[in-house]
C-alpha cells in the first residue's frame, strides 16, 4: 500500500507558503508507517519542531493500473474521505533551502491521518467542500472547484510514474489556512458538511 500525496494543488496554499504555482502535479510519497486511522490520537513528536495540519480529500484506489487515461481515471477509485497531511514545517523549510527531499518532514510516523472513507457515489455531482475545525474553530475551508489538478488528472499523471495498486491512498492537496497544532487540540474534518475525521493531539 502506497500513500501518494499532491503538493501545492490549491493556488492560495502555494502562495501562502511563498511557493510558485505549479504547472503540473507536485508528487511525494509517505511510507505505510505514516498512516494513522480509526480516530486514534496523534502524539506530537518532540524532535521535529512545529507540526502543521493540512486537511486533504483522500481517494482510495480500487484496482491496479498504470498509464491510465484521464477519461478512465474515475474507474480507479471507489471511496472518498478526508485526511491530514502533517508536516514538520520548519524542517521542510530547511530541507527545501538545501535542495533536499522532503521525506523527513512529511513521512514521519503517523503523519498521514485518515478519517472515514465513503463510497464515491455519496458525493456525486457538485464540487466538494472541505473544512477543518480545531477546538470548534474553523481553520481551513476549500472546494474541489479550486483545485489546480482534478482527481482524474492526478490519477493519470501519477500512473505514468508509479503503477497504482488496489488499496493505495491518494491525498489530493490542501487549501490555504495551514498552521501549527498543539497538545490538547481536537481536530474535526468535514466533507460537504459531514464529519468524516475526528481525533485529538496529545
Amino acid at each position: 500500500m502506497k500513500i501518494i500525496c499532491v503538493g501545492r494543488n490549491y493556488a492560495d496554499h502555494a502562495r501562502e507558503l511563498n511557493n510558485d504555482v505549479p504547472t503540473e502535479p507536485v508528487i511525494f510519497l509517505k511510507p505505510d508507517s505514516a498512516l494513522l486511522k480509526d480516530g486514534k490520537a496523534f502524539y506530537l513528536p518532540d524532535h521535529l519542531g512545529e507540526i502543521h495540519h493540512e486537511l486533504e480529500i483522500v481517494l482510495r484506489i480500487c484496482k491496479n493500473g498504470k498509464h491510465i487515461a484521464e477519461k478512465f481515471a474515475p474507474d480507479y477509485y471507489d471511496q472518498i474521505g478526508l485526511g491530514i497531511d502533517f508536516t514538520a514545517r520548519e524542517l521542510q523549510t530547511t530541507l527545501k533551502s538545501k535542495g533536499l527531499p522532503w521525506e523527513l518532514a512529511k513521512g514521519f510516523d503517523h503523519s498521514a491521518v485518515l478519517g472515514q472513507l465513503l463510497p464515491k457515489a455519496t458525493f456525486a455531482g457538485a464540487p466538494l467542500g472541505l473544512e477543518l475545525k480545531i477546538n470548534g474553530e474553523s481553520r481551513q475551508t476549500g472546494s474541489t472547484a479550486d483545485m489546480l489538478f482534478s482527481f482524474e488528472k492526478i490519477i493519470s499523471f501519477v500512473s505514468r510514474y508509479f503503477s497504482l495498486r488496489q488499496g493505495d491512498l491518494l491525498y489530493t492537496g490542501t487549501p490555504a489556512g495551514v498552521g501549527p497544532v498543539n497538545i490538547g487540540d481536537r481536530l474535526q474534518g468535514y466533507l460537504n458538511g459531514q464529519e468524516l475525521l475526528a481525533f485529538e493531539v496529545k
